[in-house]
């Protein structure tokens, strides 16, 4: 667990990280290197969710080593799957990162959510569902890595 006291806001003991794959950890179905290294170390403290249609078949074999647990589902569903696993996990504890207009209702429901400006771009949709945009997916897991960065951004 991660526990974060936000000044003049609000107590989060996060236990979970659910993260969007293409787009926010992966470009083009491929983990990127820096999101992989900090997923592994996250995996200590969090449990480490990725959720993906698997658009590209490889979900698994990519996140391998991280310690995170791939969740897939049916491609046409994805936005109302996200927030069935995240309301399923418990929504008061997970910090959700994503990047795409399917991320919009997990974001929403979580106690803290990032979107993810990358190479792929971010959903215009999805920044009014968040808490803090950042322009990688290295930057985002920072956030929880070195809190103080979030408290700077957070706190009233």
């Amino acid at each position: 667990m991660i526990a974060i006291n936000i000044p003049g806001g609000q107590q989060l003991h996060l236990e979970h990280l659910v993260l969007d794959l293409n787009g926010t950890i992966a470009l083009d179905g491929r983990l990127l290197p820096e999101a992989r290294e900090r997923m592994a170390r996250l995996a200590e403290s969090l449990q480490v969710h990725v959720l993906t249609a698997d658009t590209h078949g490889t979900a698994r074999a990519q996140c391998a080593g991280t310690g995170a647990q791939v969740r897939t589902f049916p491609r046409g569903a994805a936005e109302s799957e996200k927030l069935a696993i995240v309301r399923n996990l418990g929504a008061e504890s997970c910090c959700c990162i994503g990047n795409g207009r399917n991320d919009r209702a997990m974001c929403q429901a979580a106690a803290l959510s990032v979107a993810v400006v990358g190479r792929e771009g971010v959903c215009a949709a999805l920044l009014p569902c968040v808490d803090v945009g950042v322009t990688s997916i290295t930057d985002a897991l920072d956030l929880l890595l070195e809190p103080q960065r979030l408290v700077a951004t957070l706190r009233w």
